[in-house]
């Protein structure tokens, strides 16, 4: 029908049809030519040589990149791709403006090291000579490890919320347990608000449980707030301190009972199992509310002695953690756990602000794997279900679903220390709870099943 009304029409009205058929040609032509050069396009926007050179171009979800100096680490010398990465370079883009009589010129700037940036091939930096890295550029052109954990691991100046200044505390948590799980311990080294202006009230407390005979001790002191911020995470509190020399923490620790008089010292070290760290993540809420939380040592190997008067246990060989928190904590409640077996080491968790602050139901959980050659795969939807029995839980079922992970955790929970916990200004109880996690999945290309002690950490309303 239509071949016929196309013919009848070219018959009556040859020159009419004759000019529509080649109007409707080059519109098709014209379609098909832009949508090629829309290809072309975006092709050339996603070039690592248009982005300043090199192989291939790193970004983050929403453009800039946080905590870029772990990231630059973790190319240069984790993943496996050591050996593949000749340079790596850092770069940032953002919008400057100039201002004269009557005018505004937007302008697209960016900055980078101009070291590296010859090194990946960015042609702009190779011509222009004069353009040279300054000294403090020196941090971005050479692999510090050190500085790198250092960094992760630094303490945060209180922000200027005064709804919310009495609840701020920051914190350096280590626990250990010996290969035959006999000894564990639970220690905190926790800085919190300021009682008065430049001095923050700190204390230490440790857990030690052996043979499931739970043992509290702690001290506490006010420190100087700027010294804490200037040198943390070395700290000195009442006596016990933390000092992070290169990639290994050194723990010293003379502590009293909170039961009796007894008292407990110990010289402990913590060497960080390589690349197994996460980087600092902040959850943020309304009028200032923010909570942070970083893993510096995710696995780690263990040494040194706890001396309880006469009785002296080594710790050498055991396997030890270290993660850190900051930030407001009136009301706060959260879900923890850790894991790890062979080269594999996991951790989750989630966090439950005020309500008045964020909606709990909207905050989301994570669960990341890490192995040898550093970050497997993080997931975001997780659920944390707890089973309780007696006011404290007896299992806990952790699924994680992601791109990349699809793992169930189940947690059968034997030991259960229960302490209360005033910081957060509510009626919580802080439970640390260790057992034996059954972990069954995929992460990456990586089957995971195994069995392994470990460890978990909730609130509960007392």
């Amino acid at each position: 029908m239509i071949l016929k009304l196309a013919l009848r029409s070219l018959a009556v009205r040859p020159i009419r049809t004759a000019v529509l058929a080649c109007g409707f040609g080059l519109g098709i032509a014209v379609m098909a030519e832009l949508l090629g050069v829309g290809d072309v396009i975006l092709d050339q926007a996603r070039s690592p040589a248009l982005q300043g050179g090199g192989d291939l171009v790193v970004s983050g979800a929403f453009g800039t990149i946080d905590n870029a100096a772990y990231v630059l680490s973790v190319v240069r010398g984790g993943m496996g791709t050591r050996a593949q990465v000749v340079a790596a370079s850092p770069s940032r883009r953002a919008s400057m403006y100039l201002i004269k009589p009557g005018m505004v010129v937007p302008i697209l700037a960016r900055g980078s090291i101009p070291s590296l940036e010859k090194a990946v091939g960015d042609k702009e930096a190779a011509g222009v000579p004069g353009w040279t890295d300054a000294p403090g550029d020196a941090r971005w052109t050479t692999d510090n490890p050190a500085g790198v954990l250092r960094s992760m691991d630094r303490f945060h100046r209180p922000p200027d919320v005064p709804e919310f200044s009495s609840s701020w505390a920051e914190w350096l948590y280590f626990n250990g347990r010996t290969a035959d799980g006999r000894v564990r311990f639970y220690l905190t080294f926790l800085v919190g608000p300021a009682p008065r202006p430049g001095v923050r009230s700190a204390g230490v407390r440790l857990q030690l449980d052996r043979d499931g005979r739970v043992s509290n001790y702690a001290a506490r002191e006010e420190v100087d707030e700027e010294l804490v911020l200037d040198l943390a995470p070395n700290l000195d509190i009442g006596g016990n301190q933390v000092r992070l020399d290169g990639l290994r923490y050194h723990i010293s620790l003379h502590l009293r009972s909170e039961a009796d008089s007894s008292a407990v010292d110990a010289q402990l070290t913590l060497d960080p199992d390589a690349g197994r760290s996460l980087p600092p993540v902040v959850i943020r809420g309304a009028r200032g509310w923010h909570s942070g939380y970083v893993v510096p040592v995710l696995s780690g190997r263990m040494s040194g002695r706890l001396t309880l008067g006469r009785e002296t246990m080594s710790l050498d060989g055991a396997s030890g953690y270290h993660d850190h928190n900051w930030g407001f904590w009136r009301d706060v409640r959260w879900q923890w756990g850790q894991v790890a077996d062979g080269d594999l080491s996991l951790v989750y968790g989630r966090v439950f602000p005020p309500a008045d602050v964020a909606d709990s139901e909207r905050m989301p959980g994570f669960l990341g794997v890490l192995d040898r050659q550093g970050l497997v795969g993080v997931a975001t939807n997780v659920s944390i279900v707890e089973e309780m029995a007696g006011g404290s839980p007896r299992m806990i079922n952790v699924t994680a679903r992601g791109n990349a992970i699809d793992l169930r955790l189940a947690f059968s929970v034997d030991r259960s220390i229960r302490t209360a916990f005033a910081m957060t200004g509510g009626a919580n109880d802080f439970l640390q709870l260790g057992g034996s996690y059954r972990v069954q999945g995929h992460a990456g290309n990586r089957a995971i099943d195994f069995t392994a002690r470990g460890a978990a950490e909730t609130f509960r309303p007392r």
